[in-house]
């Protein structure tokens, strides 16, 4: 039988796909911008953002994404220094979990709910809960498409770009807002704690392949969705008892473990992008236009 007759199979790959794509594109920045704590972090902060709004009986989703907004708009003001705070991102994080367990012990009916935050439970979203993904989703795609070119100049050479009168202050606070959006997306996939899945680990693996920046968001999405559709895939025909989110893990791992193992790297590509982002001379004017 096959699995797209079953309408929470149909959910689950139009919802994974939907966060994997977002989780692509958006992942291959948060690499690029050296902020894979920083996003861990948002991922723990939405986890008190869901156990609090079921305790007051509001919507999971919007929880999540009301939370993990509210702080990535406060990182995002931090602009640069967000990336030197380990420390501080790092405590945030725990109490953030602290506060999000305590909310758990407030009520006994949140007990089994607590697994499906932490480790996803893509297979019980509901056909509501798809539209939702999908407006976000629409609506983060669209805005990177519009932010793409200063957002790659920023991300790359701030400081130039800041010369060149680039908003690298207001792209940093929009890009957190769409980071968080992404993480709400894609916690309702692979949960809390396995975030990285989607979100960094597909990216890694494609600037390992590729210094072009477009060529490596386009990378980055394909190995995000290829892990969401081969984690599906395989939990229903193979292990219909085990959680399709460990698959979806596993697979995201192991396609970079063997990208990193089998593939030659791109040696220096951040580099190379900078110096093809970086103005010189009389090319200073079509700076954007170098962008790929």
């Amino acid at each position: 039988m096959s699995m797209f007759e079953f309408a929470f199979m149909r959910n689950a790959f139009l919802a994974g796909t939907l966060a994997a794509v977002c989780a692509g594109v958006i992942g291959y920045f948060v690499v690029l911008r050296r902020l894979s704590f920083a996003s861990h972090a948002l991922a723990h902060v939405g986890f008190t953002g869901a156990t609090g709004a079921v305790l007051l009986g509001a919507d999971l989703f919007l929880g999540t994404l009301l939370f993990t907004v509210a702080t990535g708009i406060g990182m995002g003001l931090l602009g640069d220094k967000l990336r030197g705070r380990d420390t501080a991102i790092g405590t945030t994080l725990a109490f953030t979990m602290g506060l999000g367990l305590f909310f758990l012990s407030l009520s006994t009916k949140m007990a089994g709910l607590a697994t499906n935050i932490l480790f996803g439970d893509v297979l019980t979203i509901s056909d509501r809960t798809v539209w939702f993904t999908a407006a976000f989703a629409l609506g983060s795609l669209a805005t990177m498409a519009v932010l793409y070119r200063p957002l790659l100049f920023a991300s790359v050479d701030p400081e130039v770009a800041a010369v060149r009168g680039v908003p690298v202050r207001l792209l940093g606070v929009v890009f957190m807002v769409l980071l968080a959006w992404t993480v709400a997306q894609a916690v309702q996939v692979v949960g809390v704690l396995l975030i990285f899945a989607l979100l960094v680990t597909p990216a890694a693996a494609a600037q390992h392949l590729t210094a072009r920046p477009a060529l490596g968001v386009a990378w980055s999405v394909l190995l995000a969705v290829a892990s969401v559709w081969a984690g599906l895939t395989t939990a229903y025909y193979l292990f219909p008892d085990r959680p399709p989110s460990f698959f979806i893990t596993t697979i995201s791992f192991l396609l970079y473990a063997g990208i990193r193992g089998l593939v030659p790297g791109v040696g220096g590509a951040r580099r190379r992008s900078a110096r093809a982002i970086r103005p010189t001379g009389a090319a200073e004017v079509r700076v954007m236009e170098t962008v790929e």
